[in-house]
């Protein structure tokens, strides 16, 4: 059993590679990091489709969070006042909230820094999931 949580992240989007990257250096997560291209997915228990269209927390134990979920909690993993922005983006309404944010970046990361047509989200799909 795996002892640290597991973010995966889309690895063909540079806007969600950049993200990490700045997530990594500044909020520092602790956590294990690693693209969806390099993750053995079925091992984590994910399928390679809800990979693709949002980043993903996956517990030691296997439970996984989704989306803006996934982002309060690698916030929250970070301690100290990022665990405190992530701890108040769990609860509803902030969760809600922190869900239509995610929903409108992941609909428009191409368009963001960083962005490229690869960050394109698979057709039908983009509606980030709890």
């Amino acid at each position: 059993m795996r002892r640290r949580p597991v973010l995966v992240y889309d690895g063909d989007c540079g806007f969600c590679a950049a993200s990490v990257a700045l997530a990594q250096k500044w909020i520092r997560p602790r956590c294990d990091i690693t693209s969806s291209r390099r993750a053995h997915l079925d091992a984590l228990g994910v399928s390679r489709e809800r990979a693709e269209y949002e980043a993903l927390w996956i517990t030691p134990d296997g439970t996984v969070y989704g989306g803006a979920q996934a982002v309060a909690k690698l916030l929250s993993s970070a301690g100290g006042g990022w665990a405190v922005l992530g701890a108040a983006l769990q609860p509803a309404p902030m969760r809600w909230a922190a869900l239509g944010v995610y929903r409108v970046i992941a609909h428009n990361r191409h368009r963001l820094p960083g962005g490229t047509p690869a960050c394109v989200l698979p057709a039908g799909r983009g509606s980030a999931q709890e």
